[in-house]
């Protein structure tokens, strides 16, 4: 069927941030050489942070210096994390569970709802990390995308409904993806490994 865009998802669980980082690149030269179609990774990582410029004496529970934008950022478990990026996928997940998001003013990268970020994106390799029901406590150790006068948030906070295990929720978020970019045909992947 001429014009079927496939998409192969690789649901990889928790993974190691420097694990991800090096099959992200693998993938992205196999890409760029036409060895694969396009592939989504959707997993979670171990409690992180990431940044470029940081306070090394702040609180920390694993430290990765990379070459992405936006300042620093935390990742932790029930955060839906995507690689790549956009933020319109993360704006409809939200309004699926009848929450308003936005995307920030300038100078305010990622999504909001009102005053609080509800989710970080970045360049093709930060990916997309949508907050499903973090340990919020991790935001206050640091200044988020070096957003200082901001909260976060999660969607568990910002709904009044019962959610789905994290799983539904992350499958929902690539649901979303794939519709914005127009791939008819995911061929999903439970069995890929780092």
């Amino acid at each position: 069927m001429r014009g079927l865009r496939s998409l192969e998802v690789w649901k990889l669980g928790v993974v190691n941030y420097i694990d991800a980082l090096k099959l992200q690149e693998k993938l992205a030269l196999d890409r760029k050489l036409r060895r694969r179609c396009d592939t989504l990774l959707t997993l979670q990582h171990p409690y992180i942070h990431c940044w470029q410029n940081a306070n090394r004496s702040q609180f920390v529970a694993e430290l990765h210096y990379t070459q992405r934008g936006g300042d620093i950022t935390f990742h932790g478990p029930h955060q839906a994390i995507l690689y790549p990026i956009i933020e319109s996928t993360m704006i409809e997940l939200a309004a699926m569970y009848g929450v308003k998001a936005c995307p920030g003013q300038i100078g305010e990268t990622g999504v909001w709802v009102g005053e609080r970020k509800i989710g970080a994106i970045g360049i093709t390799s930060h990916g997309m990390a949508f907050n499903i029901d973090p340990d919020l406590s991790y935001f206050r150790h640091i200044v988020p995308c070096g957003i200082a006068d901001k909260e976060v948030t999660s969607l568990r906070r910002e709904t009044n409904v019962v959610l789905p295990e994290g799983e539904i929720v992350q499958e929902q978020l690539i649901s979303c993806f794939a519709r914005i970019f127009g791939y008819r045909n995911l061929i999903w992947k439970e069995d890929a490994s780092v």
